[in-house]
C-alpha cells in the first residue's frame, strides 16, 4: 500500500512508526530515484552507494521536512546533490589526465548491467560529453519526462535557464550522434 506524503510525515512524527515511514518512502521512490542517480553517476555500485546516502540524509532530515515540497521532489533534490558531491569527490580522487566523463564513459561499456544496443551506447556517451548541469537537466527531461517547473524546484534554477540548458544539451547530443 502506498502512503501519501502527509501519511508518511505523520508516520515519521510518531516515534513508534518511524521505521514504517522510511520503509514506505523507500518502497515508493527507490526505483525512480535509483535511475535518476544512475544516469548521473553511471556505475551500478556507485548508484547504490549514493542512493543509500540519499535515504540516510532523508531519514536524518525528515524531522525538519516542512512539506512545502513533495517528498518526491525533496528526495530528488537530495539525490541530485549527493550525486554531484559523489562525482566531485571521485573527480578529485582521480590521479588521471582524463576527465571524470572519460571514466564514466568507459564504465558504460564495461558495465554488466548495461544491455543497450549500439545506438543506446552512443547516446549515453554523447550525454556524458555534456557539462554536468546540462547532463542532469537533459536526463531529467528526456528520461524522467519531468516538467520544467518540477525540475526548477529540485535544481533551484529558473524555468528559463532549464529550458535553455535542455535545448543546448539536445543540440550538442544531436551533433555528436550525427558526427560519430
Amino acid at each position: 500500500m502506498q502512503h501519501t506524503d502527509q501519511e508518511i510525515i505523520d508516520l515519521f512524527r510518531d516515534k513508534e512508526s518511524r521505521n514504517l515511514a522510511i520503509q514506505s518512502m523507500i518502497k515508493q521512490y527507490q526505483v525512480r530515484l535509483y535511475w535518476h542517480i544512475r544516469r548521473i553517476v553511471i556505475d551500478h555500485d556507485d548508484t547504490d552507494d549514493v542512493l543509500q546516502n540519499t535515504f540516510i540524509k532523508a531519514w536524518k532530515g525528515m524531522e525538519n521536512f516542512k512539506g512545502e515540497a513533495k517528498i518526491y521532489t525533496w528526495l530528488f533534490r537530495i539525490g541530485t546533490n549527493e550525486s554531484i558531491t559523489f562525482l566531485r569527490q571521485k573527480r578529485s580522487n582521480l590521479s588521471s589526465i582524463h576527465p571524470i566523463e572519460y571514466h564514466l564513459s568507459n564504465s558504460i561499456s564495461s558495465d554488466p548491467y548495461f544491455k543497450g544496443e549500439e545506438i543506446q551506447l552512443k547516446l549515453q556517451k554523447a550525454i556524458l560529453s555534456l557539462p554536468e548541469k546540462q547532463r542532469i537537466v537533459f536526463n531529467m527531461r528526456y528520461y524522467d519526462e519531468m516538467p520544467y517547473e518540477k525540475m526548477s524546484e529540485i535544481l533551484e534554477t529558473s524555468v528559463g535557464a532549464l529550458k535553455a540548458s535542455y535545448h543546448i544539451a539536445a543540440k550538442k547530443i544531436e551533433e555528436q550522434l550525427l558526427n560519430h
